[in-house]
């Protein structure tokens, strides 16, 4: 597990032995969401969701939309290109 990029208690990771499509998954306060990335340039979509509130949800997918061409980097770096 490669921890990519922290914000307000949230830890937005991608999983080394992980599947395609390219996604992440976001953890923290008590709930978890993965994210379809849409690479290379987005915009990530929410995938599963367990715990989180629409608003909250709404603030991480934001956050994602601002870092998706790195967050898109680290997949392909981490699980290359096929």
């Amino acid at each position: 597990m490669s921890t990519i990029l922290r914000f307000d208690g949230w830890r937005v990771v991608i999983y080394t032995n992980d599947h395609r499509p390219p996604h992440v998954h976001v953890i923290g306060n008590g709930a978890e969401a993965v994210f379809w990335l849409n690479c290379p340039h987005g915009p990530p979509e929410p995938a599963r969701i367990t715990g989180l509130a629409h608003h909250t949800l709404m603030l991480i997918r934001k956050r994602l939309e601002a870092h998706a061409p790195l967050l898109c980097l680290h997949w392909s770096m981490i699980h290359g290109d096929r």
